[in-house]
């Protein structure tokens, strides 16, 4: 039985995932705006693009439309967050149109790919493409109500920089402690199986990160829009 052949852009994409995985659980975990909170963030940021980027680009080789708009979503999540901060308060640049125009034209086409399937297969068939469409839109109409205010200030800047990194902790945590659909290259080359065996997945010990992060999603979320300290 001969070993797989793994790829560079594959060993890029696993690797930036899983430092991706480490920094983003750091950054929940400590004091937020400290020296080790901004600077797990940074690291978070930057192996979540190498990812993201890594995991579009592989499957758009295979034709993979709906993993073609995880990669690229995820890559508008990461930097409209990061953005978020990173800028002062109350302004805005033309980096926000660009993601504006990204996440609408993921949308859009989600949908069409979604309706598309639901008429050639069956309804169900394009759920998974109308919840990825109704995401998509929702994020474009947060990007204009932030446009036409010129940008955000106090908790709502907060509140957008911390809902969307947890969301894309979380496709990079169900990724890999839960092997999900989303993530073909890291199924496909079987390192789920190798990494967590049959007999831990029976004790569902992989699951629990990724509990953890819905937890502290839902108490970050709420800590920032429904108390004064930000």
């Amino acid at each position: 039985m001969t070993s797989p052949t793994y790829s560079p852009i594959l060993i890029i994409h696993i690797l930036g995932g899983f430092v991706a995985v480490l920094a983003g659980f750091t950054a929940l975990f400590t004091r937020k705006g400290a020296r080790l909170h901004r600077r797990s963030g940074d690291v978070f940021v930057i192996s979540m693009l190498i990812m993201a980027g890594g995991g579009a680009i592989a499957a758009l080789a295979k034709s993979q439309t709906f993993n073609v708009f995880a990669g690229v979503f995820t890559l508008y999540l990461v930097s409209t967050a990061f953005l978020a901060v990173r800028r002062k308060a109350g302004e805005t640049g033309r980096a926000d149109y660009a993601f504006l125009l990204i996440a609408l034209a993921a949308g859009i086409t989600m949908l069409a790919i979604g309706a598309n399937h639901a008429a050639a297969k069956g309804g169900k068939a394009g759920t998974p493409y109308f919840i990825a469409a109704t995401i998509a839109i929702l994020c474009s109409a947060g990007d204009i109500r932030m446009l036409i205010r010129h940008g955000l200030s106090g908790a709502p800047r907060m509140l957008r920089h911390v809902w969307r990194m947890c969301f894309a902790l979380f496709v990079a945590s169900g990724s890999f402690f839960l092997g999900t659909a989303s993530d073909p290259v890291f199924r496909k080359a079987g390192l789920r199986a190798k990494l967590f065996t049959h007999a831990i997945r029976q004790t569902h010990l992989p699951e629990v990160p990724v509990y953890i992060l819905l937890i502290l999603t839902i108490f970050w979320i709420y800590r920032v829009k429904f108390t004064d300290a930000y």
